[in-house]
């Protein structure tokens, strides 16, 4: 049962649904909050247009001409890039000239208005043009007309297209304002089950055209490159390049995973620290400028590993990720290798599990979970790597529980049948040792050298032919006699094999180790004789026929066990010892001696009791004599 948990385990992780997915982000994401992104480079800078912001330059939006001066002065300071994740899709509503078109008027008078009323869109494309470092933003759409823009250019080497991720139109910036920008690139993140911006997409597809992502288009300017290459293998996207051996590492799909560091980390300003003239030009010098909106109503907020971020600041985590070069990194082939060792390891603890008691096992779970759990931190803390310990570690728990659930149904049932089997036959005591161990029962027998007793009564035709009429009378009788000689025998720590009617078979040795078996065996055998005579006293007050019995004892080796099989088993005795134990009760009658005890009994404890030689007798199956003796 165990192994089909364990297929379909694997199944579920081979389909590597959305809730496997988020499990292993989860884990991720729980990485990157105990151990964020230490090293943090001075080389991003965000400025927020926030609240305080609005009320001072107005609301949203500003009209071109406030952009123009925050872009000049931040060029001015050193801005090596000026990012805006702000989409100038639409001209300026403030513009004069945008004022003037909008008014019914003659032409000459159009005409001659248009030369004294400020253009704020053709200043705002002007001062980016002056700054030749300038990145704006492009947005995705559910709709396609038409209209694409003009943007890097992209070689591609293999495959790549099938690879991207496709989405149905593109929303681009005022064309006027594109003029002179160094860059333009799309503003998109990956999609994630619980909508967790853990990953940006490098590239996306528009109707068969590829385009960068403004993260890429940082990245080709800091390089000051021309052209972005795209090489695809059988597998996916192998590498994003801006310059021979100079790019950004991503997944099958064009994904950089990135890096978070802790928020606070960073350099954040607002536009209006920016304006005044006692600005810091040290915080943007020689810096990527991040700008976006941060203001209620208007910031664009997205989920991450740290909570909610900014749209610029997710952009900025992701810049210092690769001008740090802290790149997280999933190998290629991770999903098989982790599903390969997943399927080792399940083996592996298949095998071991059921062999190993509970005690045991409870600490080998946490060794290999904890160790699971460690090596994968510890890969991705010092090299970057994203290895999934999430899954493995669900798939030993598991594995584990069914194990161990079974280890207990089978415990449990095997100390029931114990108690069963045992509880009217053994000491109590021993019959808790064996529920406490059933591994002290082994199925199928073992090989010990053991001593027997076999007791029967003499004369028992005699006495069942006064209870003639009166069954249950002599199963009374019988049934009194048997209970005072088994608790003699339970006593001294002896084994009720069966009863055959009135005939008893005990042994010594065995479920238990008792090094004193030879001396126990003749001690209970004495013992059941003084209680015979107690008891023959009590039948005759009661007119009740006399009980006489013989004994039998020997030992020797012996096969003992559960013999049967694993659902019903019975734990008894077999071999030539058991067997000449009862000829040597049988032969007890024609030698006249209520005990009879073999030559390998006495030899070990002849100084413990009187023995008395009887005779050497060939008893049945013995073709040699064998030397028998009694207790004086």
């Amino acid at each position: 049962m165990v192994v089909v948990v364990a297929v379909v385990l694997l199944g579920v992780r081979i389909d590597n649904g959305d809730t496997i997915k988020t499990l292993r982000y989860k884990t991720w994401d729980y990485f990157q909050q105990i151990h964020p992104r230490q090293i943090i480079s001075d080389s991003v800078t965000v400025v927020n247009i926030s609240e305080s912001d609005l009320k001072k330059y107005g609301q949203w939006p500003w009209p071109r001409h406030i952009m123009a001066m925050l872009h000049a002065k931040l060029g001015d300071a050193g801005a090596i890039i000026i990012n805006y994740n702000i989409l100038f899709a639409e001209p300026d509503r403030l513009s004069g000239k945008q004022y003037l078109n909008s008014m019914p008027m003659p032409n000459d008078i159009r005409d001659q208005l248009a030369q004294v009323l400020l253009d704020t869109d053709g200043v705002f494309s002007m001062i980016i043009k002056e700054s030749g470092n300038t990145v704006l933003m492009m947005s995705v759409k559910n709709e396609y007309d038409n209209i694409l823009p003009r943007t890097t250019q992209i070689i591609e080497k293999g495959n790549v297209k099938p690879w991207i991720y496709e989405y149905e139109g593109i929303v681009p910036p005022l064309p006027k304002l594109t003029v002179g920008t160094a860059g333009i690139g799309v503003n998109v993140t990956s999609p994630e089950p619980d909508a967790i911006v853990r990953k940006l997409p490098i590239l996306i597809k528009v109707k068969n055209k590829l385009y960068p992502s403004m993260l890429l288009e940082n990245v080709r300017m800091l390089y000051d490159s021309n052209r972005i290459k795209v090489i695809a293998k059988e597998h996916g996207i192998d590498e994003v390049l801006v310059k021979k051996n100079a790019g950004i590492p991503v997944n099958h799909f064009a994904e950089m995973y990135i890096n978070y560091a802790n928020p606070s980390s960073y350099v954040e300003m607002t536009a209006d620290e920016v304006l005044q003239d006692s600005f810091n030009e040290n915080k943007v010098k020689g810096r990527v400028v991040i700008i976006g909106l941060d203001a209620a109503g208007l910031s664009v907020l997205k989920y991450t590993p740290h909570g909610l971020m900014t749209d610029q600041s997710v952009t900025a985590q992701a810049m210092d990720t690769i001008l740090t070069g802290e790149f997280l990194y999933r190998i290629p082939n991770a999903d098989f290798l982790e599903i390969l060792f997943i399927g080792v390891l399940g083996l592996l603890l298949i095998l071991v599990i059921p062999r190993v008691s509970v005690l045991f096992s409870v600490p080998l779970l946490l060794f290999v979970t904890g160790g699971i759990s460690y090596a994968s931190f510890v890969a991705y803390a010092n090299k970057g790597f994203l290895i999934d310990p999430s899954f493995a570690v669900l798939f030993v728990f598991a594995i584990w529980s069914h194990s161990t659930f079974n280890n207990f149904a089978v415990q449990s049932r095997l100390r029931k049948q114990i108690k069963k089997q045992f509880e009217h036959y053994l000491d109590p005591g021993m019959v808790k040792k064996l529920q406490k161990d059933p591994s002290l029962l082994k199925l199928g027998g073992e090989t010990k050298t053991m001593t027997f007793l076999f007791s029967d009564i003499r004369g028992f035709t005699p006495i069942s032919e006064k209870y003639k009429g009166n069954p249950e009378g002599l199963t009374k009788l019988i049934n009194r006699f048997l209970t005072r000689m088994t608790d003699i025998i339970i006593k001294n720590g002896g084994t009720i094999d069966k009863f055959m009617g009135d005939c008893i078979m005990a042994f010594w040795n065995a479920p238990l180790e008792n090094k004193k078996h030879r001396e126990l065996a003749v001690k209970t055998a004495l013992q059941m004789q003084t209680e015979l005579a107690m008891l023959n006293k009590d039948l005759e007050k009661e007119s009740l026929p006399k009980i006489n019995i013989g004994i039998g004892i020997n030992t020797g080796e012996a096969l003992v066990g559960n013999m049967g099989s694993e659902q019903r088993f019975d734990y008894s005795v077999i071999g030539d010892a058991v067997n000449l134990a009862s000829r040597l009760e049988s032969s007890s009658k024609t030698l006249g001696k209520t005990l009879v005890i073999g030559e390998e009994t006495k030899n070990s404890i002849d100084k413990t009791f009187d023995f008395e030689y009887i005779d050497s007798i060939t008893v049945k199956g013995k073709t040699e004599k064998i030397k028998v003796y009694t207790i004086l």
